[in-house]
């Protein structure tokens, strides 16, 4: 069984909901807003007590228990209340933008300070940092980060979700295609997800790209290079993509974004 709240980081959405349709079929069960009271071992294995909303208590027996409640600037233990460098206080380190802490002399980068805690992104910011030092004009498009949920299938994202630009009063256009109309997917037998892409209903410029797929991880990566130099949804429309491929389903969805329907669905 698996306890998760309802704002996790995909919030409750086609994608989030197209993820959970796939793990159910697997066989996982989901119990939303519901949280962990106490887990014990036993000798029957570890015992969880949960609660749901209403207030309903039960109990689970599982031979494995995964802790995720997320994760914390590690900053503790680091001393750097001896030197005065500044934390917040949820333990990040403010920095400007050019990583600099308080103290001009001491820079911070990744999971330390704000901003998606992930690998590539901490990477980024160390060459950008190290950049700036040299002289050079640090930027990084946060934009641009692409995130992976590795299940199977996969969850990719970059850029904005529908729930941002609604929030923000942008005008967009929707254009997704489902993996079951992907010939790759359907020889592979592989085809839950699909993919889903926002754009600006003016500009037809990308704002984000949502994958549900077995190589998620991997289509993601074309969406991020094309957001990061500006492309419209037309622009990877109009690219030739090698078929039968995964990436068409990607090609697929913004021809649906950019003309209003895909070719082969």
């Amino acid at each position: 069984s698996s306890g998760i709240n309802a704002e996790w980081p995909l919030r409750p959405g086609e994608i989030a909901k197209s993820l959970q349709r796939s793990l159910t079929k697997q066989g996982m069960k989901f119990k939303l807003n519901t949280k962990v009271l106490s887990a014990e071992r036993t000798p029957e294995g570890i015992k969880v007590i949960a609660e749901n909303k209403k207030g309903k208590k039960e109990e689970l027996t599982s031979d494995i228990l995964l802790v995720c409640v997320g994760r914390r600037p590690y900053t503790n233990s680091l001393g750097l209340d001896n030197i005065g460098v500044q934390v917040d206080p949820k333990g990040k380190i403010p920095v400007n933008e050019r990583f600099q802490t308080n103290i001009e002399n001491i820079y911070a980068i990744g999971d330390v300070i704000d901003g998606p805690m992930l690998a590539h992104k901490a990477e980024d910011e160390g060459i950008i940092c190290v950049e700036g030092m040299l002289g050079g004009v640090p930027h990084i498009n946060y934009d641009c980060v692409p995130s992976v949920v590795y299940t199977h299938p996969e969850v990719a994202w970059v850029g904005k979700t529908e729930e941002d630009v609604k929030a923000a009063g942008t005008p967009y256009k929707i254009g997704s295609f489902p993996m079951a109309a992907n010939s790759r997917s359907k020889t592979n037998q592989d085809t839950d997800g699909l993919v889903k892409v926002i754009a600006h209903k003016d500009t037809d410029r990308l704002l984000g790209v949502h994958i549900v797929s077995s190589v998620a991880g991997e289509l993601i990566n074309e969406a991020t290079l094309a957001m990061e130099y500006g492309a419209s949804a037309e622009d990877i429309a109009r690219v030739c993509h090698a078929h039968p491929t995964v990436s068409e389903a990607l090609k697929e969805a913004c021809v649906a974004a950019y003309a209003g329907k895909p070719i082969n669905f």
